[in-house]
């Protein structure tokens, strides 16, 4: 059975990660796409990127995020968030991180993340281990856009 490569799941808007305007705060939109994707990767993949960094001494850490707020997220709405990866070498990876309404009608943001592949005890980036290429290679979904602009611009309906 093969393992999917568009990840799925859904989560509610809370009051605490809203602003004035009752709308999911700018900064709140990394929490809930970081979160949704972590959650994702045990549930689908058995991967826990922490309990990693317990037994290897290593894990990713952020090198680049690019992210873009098409529509309010609203408080206590119930939003879904779908993540890929679409990239990855020997020592980084690069994941799309989308967040819809319930219904995937309307996209309300896109976040482009880039994590490298890092050593906590050497302090220095490593490269990925086999089984971790292995499991790249087999859950990979590239994207035909190069660049962020180009892939807002294919999301985003046109008029």
């Amino acid at each position: 059975m093969s393992l999917p490569k568009i990840l799925e799941s859904k989560t509610k808007i809370r009051f605490q990660d809203c602003d004035p305007f009752n709308h999911l705060n700018n900064a709140s939109y990394f929490n809930y796409l970081i979160n949704a994707r972590e959650d994702q990767l045990i549930e689908n993949y058995d991967l826990d990127i922490y309990n990693h960094a317990i037994t290897t001494g290593k894990s990713w850490v952020v090198s680049f995020h690019q992210i873009a707020y098409l529509k309010p997220a609203n408080l206590m709405e119930e939003v879904t968030i779908d993540s890929q990866l679409i990239a990855y070498n020997e020592k980084t990876l690069r994941v799309e991180i989308r967040m819809w309404n319930n219904t995937k009608t309307k996209l309300k943001a896109i976040l482009w993340s880039s994590f490298t592949y890092f050593n906590i005890v050497k302090q220095q980036s490593e490269e990925h281990s086999e089984k971790l290429i292995n499991l790249f290679k087999e859950v990979i979904l590239p994207i035909d856009e190069t660049n962020f602009e180009e892939r807002l611009k294919s999301l985003r309906p046109q008029k």
